[in-house]
């Protein structure tokens, strides 16, 4: 009986205990997720109450923690915010006035500086070529982005009036509490045991609670009956008593247990949801060598090249001269005005080769970080697959400014490309009097015109590939024989060329060499043979001189623009024609 005893208080000390524990694992697991619960982002703001029309946060601000950064900009008129290279952004603020927003190292919180320049009025920065995004809204803008130290923000009106007052930056907080939900299941479990251990004790009180006989004694004097509670009913009274209020707390602390386990929701110990908690980020110790970076990324020549598809194919539509001239210079827009000119006289004469969207399948911008700059794109047009890629060089002058296109060049059928580097590396551009080339660009343009002129005669005939080079097909000396042969006898026909107006590009490639486009005017000069005698135009000549008939005679002049593969210098390796595009720029009477 004594060990009976002493085994039902271990289980209802082990009862006790078990139950104190569930407490505390349950009510922990529920204050993680309530009252103990941290903060899930971390702010900071800053106020300007100056007029400065633009406003520049620091790459390193968004970086003061790690995570997703959230900005928000508030003002009392339309919001500009883009996002370029840290260097890409101050090159555009130029000498204007603006607010420096950075961060103070030691309390972490947003810092403001008004920096005085010469220029209270700038450029709309909205859609600028410099900008990797760039949003604009009205009063309040909010945004999440993810930008590298190198990278900062610009804030702006419109350019005249004052930048936006208000902004504030936040990264998210890891306030997940993965051990909530194992604390409250385990809680439940430890609560489950010792309601098993407490009704264990229960059972084995009742079985050692039954009937006991008692020794008889010798007869006594009878005295007056008087009734007793036996200990037999006393036992059977407190364990009836008992009973009754084990089955009462039971379904209270199940229900309890269930409750409270039901009324939470949390990840376990490292899961998929878990992140990394944002702390400041560490410098760097060991600074790597400075390499200039590429004037361009692809996702910002993706854009470009799609905004000027965009005003190509208006301009071409409408011949409008002053549109086409936001997005084209040089060569490529000279034989668009031309094209505009002739159709205005001629509505037969064809739009020029339109400039697809995309996709972009090469780029190779120039590595600098000054200006100008200059980018080599490739572009494919999907939606017609008859239409050759089309090769295009962008220029930009001034930060300020927009890439413009100054060729716009046909690839050659089945053309072999030569290497070149990464779009994320980029490339030099060489000088057009380059010596590290078997020939400098100005000699190509003028070798290459000689052999159209003179074919198997001139001297840089073998300097040059035959194969696949359709222009010689189209304008070489035997098509310059055939024209002067189908001439009246009363008429002569002379050809000549010259360096164009645009200057010649060059961007080197993996093995040395380069990829080069230069621009050639060919002319040709069409005038009678006696005094008294007439020569006369139609087609493309006649509309865009206004001329049908002349006793003068008049000169057309034709304009190039080639792509070619030149060999490092000392290689044997011949110069390849890429691709061309030609067409009628000029043609006037002869005086």
């Amino acid at each position: 009986m004594v060990g009976n005893t002493k085994g039902e208080i271990v289980r209802f000390v082990l009862a006790i205990v078990s139950f104190m524990l569930a407490a505390v694992m349950i009510g922990y697991g529920i204050a993680q997720q309530t009252i103990l619960a941290t903060p899930d982002e971390v702010s900071v703001s800053a106020e300007m109450d100056g007029t400065a029309p633009l406003t520049v946060i620091s790459g390193e601000a968004f970086n003061t923690f790690s995570g997703n950064q959230t900005i928000r900009i508030e003002g009392p008129r339309r919001i500009v915010a883009a996002y370029g290279r840290s260097t890409d952004v101050l090159a555009w603020v130029g000498d204007a006035s603006y607010n420096m927003v950075s961060i103070d190292p030691e309390t972490g919180d947003l810092t403001t500086e008004t920096i005085a320049g010469t220029e209270q009025e700038v450029p709309d920065p909205y859609n600028s070529d410099l900008w990797l995004e760039n949003y604009e809204a009205e009063n309040e803008l909010a945004l999440t982005v993810k930008i590298p130290t190198d990278v900062s923000f610009i804030l702006a009106s419109d350019g005249t009036e004052p930048a936006p007052n208000a902004v504030s930056l936040s990264w998210p907080l890891d306030n997940s509490t993965p051990w909530a939900g194992t604390l409250i299941m385990g809680g439940a479990g430890v609560l489950l045991i010792g309601l098993i251990f407490l009704m264990w004790a229960v059972h084995n009180m009742r079985r050692a609670g039954g009937p006991r006989r008692k020794p008889q004694k010798m007869p006594k004097v009878p005295k007056k009956a008087r009734y007793k509670q036996s200990k037999r009913g006393s036992q059977a009274s407190d364990a009836s008593s008992l009973r009754t209020s084990a089955r009462i707390a039971i379904p209270a602390v199940l229900v309890s247990a269930i409750i409270l386990s039901g009324c939470t929701a949390s990840t376990a110990p490292n899961s998929a949801a878990d992140q990394t908690v944002p702390s400041p980020s560490p410098a760097a110790t060991d600074e790597a060598p400075a390499v200039t970076a590429p004037a361009v990324a692809v996702r910002q020549i993706e854009k470009i090249v799609a905004q000027i598809s965009a005003v190509s194919q208006e301009a071409d539509d409408e011949r409008d001269a002053d549109l086409i001239e936001t997005r084209f210079s040089d060569a490529a827009l000279e034989y668009r005005l031309a094209n505009y000119k002739m159709r205005e006289a001629d509505d037969d004469i064809a739009l020029p080769v339109a400039i697809p969207d995309g996709p972009v399948q090469l780029t190779l911008p120039q590595q600098t970080d000054t200006w100008p700059r200059t980018v080599f794109t490739i572009i494919l047009d999907e939606t017609d697959s008859t239409v050759a890629p089309i090769a295009l060089f962008l220029e930009q002058k001034a930060p300020r400014d927009n890439y413009k296109v100054s060729y716009a060049i046909n690839l050659e059928p089945s053309v072999v490309f030569p290497d070149v580097a990464a779009a994320s590396v980029g490339t030099s551009r060489l000088p057009a009097d380059s010596g590290l080339l078997r020939s400098s660009p100005t000699e190509v343009a003028l070798d290459y015109a000689e052999i159209l002129e003179q074919d198997l005669d001139s001297d840089s005939y073998l300097d040059f590939q035959v194969e696949g080079d359709s222009l010689r097909e189209s304008v070489g000396l035997a098509v310059k024989k055939k024209e002067k042969a189908a001439l009246s006898s009363t008429a002569t026909l002379t050809y000549g060329h010259e360096l164009g107006a645009a200057d010649p590009i060059a961007m080197a490639t993996v093995d040395a060499g380069a990829i080069v486009a230069v621009h050639l005017y060919e002319t040709k000069v069409a005038a009678p043979k006696e005094e008294g005698s007439a020569v006369t135009f139609s087609g493309q000549t006649k509309a865009l001189s206004g001329i049908s008939i002349t006793e003068e005679g008049i000169k057309s002049t034709y304009g190039d623009q080639l792509l070619f593969y030149v060999p490092a210098a000392g290689n044997d390796e011949k110069i390849v024609l890429l691709g061309y595009t030609q067409g009628l720029v000029e043609a006037s009477e002869l005086k």
